[in-house]
């Protein structure tokens, strides 16, 4: 498999949500290839011994910048200190994400949480970064951090939905935009987790359950450890094997779900829309023999 790249000794990457979990196996990936790392997160503590671990004795190659991703002006931050001592950016990783919710009128505080942790994390992270990487001219990536959640969109979270749909619709528009910018050497790429196994993903899925509702993956069960998940190590190994390839949608599976079945459930819930169901007719007692059948065929 041939490298990316952006991902090549001695490049600079910033990562959001880097203290644990996908973030965190992607930051030591990227370290192994040689790269400076910046790290993003709000947990300034867990943070500070993350970097100390990664940096192996090399203070100058890894940082560990606590801020608030919802906030424009905090990602600028961000951005400014990893060009003073890293050097040119070619790695960001819109990454960092939170999971509880709850329905379409309830709980709003939450609704404003994950709004504005998932989605305008990742805007923020576009607006503070896009501009200056292409200025530099240097080959490199934008990677978001989506959810299957964002497209098939089952019911009992809504908040958490809606912002990982518009992650996706952010990241296609974000890609088109940059294979029609004159000169450009940036490209965008959508990672779907599948079921992964992380401590923030078993608490989320344990508030879930207590609230009740629906869960695709990314989120696993609330047992203390997920059997069926993948581990973060290999959606990173899946992620960069699909950078290499150069595919933008980055559907991982896990050990319960394949490709293939993601794949017909993306079709049945588009199938939604083009043959007027009620949406979410994969929960609604009339379709689920229906797409039964489906997956099966």
């Amino acid at each position: 498999m041939e490298s990316h790249p952006a991902f090549d000794r001695g490049r600079v990457a910033v990562i959001t949500g880097a203290a644990a979990g996908i973030g965190l196996a992607a930051a030591r990936r990227f370290r192994a290839f040689g790269m400076k790392v910046a790290l993003c997160d709000t947990d300034a503590a867990e943070l500070e011994s993350v970097a100390s671990e990664l940096a192996a004795g090399d203070a100058s190659s890894v940082i560990a910048i606590g801020a608030d991703v919802s906030r424009l002006d905090e990602l600028e931050r961000v951005r400014d200190l990893a060009w003073q001592r890293l050097g040119p950016v070619s790695v960001l990783m819109n990454n960092a994400g939170t999971g509880l919710g709850g329905g379409a009128w309830e709980r709003y505080d939450e609704w404003k949480r994950v709004l504005d942790v998932n989605l305008w994390g990742v805007v923020n992270g576009v607006h503070a970064f896009v501009p200056r990487m292409l200025e530099t001219g240097l080959e490199g990536l934008i990677i978001n951090t989506g959810s299957k959640q964002g497209i098939t969109c089952p019911p009992g979270n809504v908040p958490y939905n809606v912002s990982k749909a518009g992650v996706k619709v952010l990241s296609e528009s974000l890609q088109h935009q940059l294979r029609n910018t004159p000169g450009g050497k940036l490209s965008a790429h959508l990672l779907i987790p599948g079921w992964t196994d992380t401590a923030i993903n078993r608490k989320a899925a344990r508030d879930r359950a207590r609230l009740g509702g629906a869960v695709e993956a990314p989120l696993a069960p609330a047992a203390p450890r997920a059997t069926g998940a993948w581990t973060a190590d290999q959606v990173v190994d899946y992620m960069l094997a699909g950078i290499a390839a150069g595919d933008f949608y980055i559907l991982c599976p896990d050990n319960e779900v394949s490709v293939e079945l993601d794949k017909k459930r993306i079709q049945w819930a588009a199938g939604d829309l083009i043959d007027n169901r009620p949406p979410l007719s994969r929960w609604h007692p009339e379709y689920a023999p229906l797409f039964e059948k489906f997956r099966s065929s």
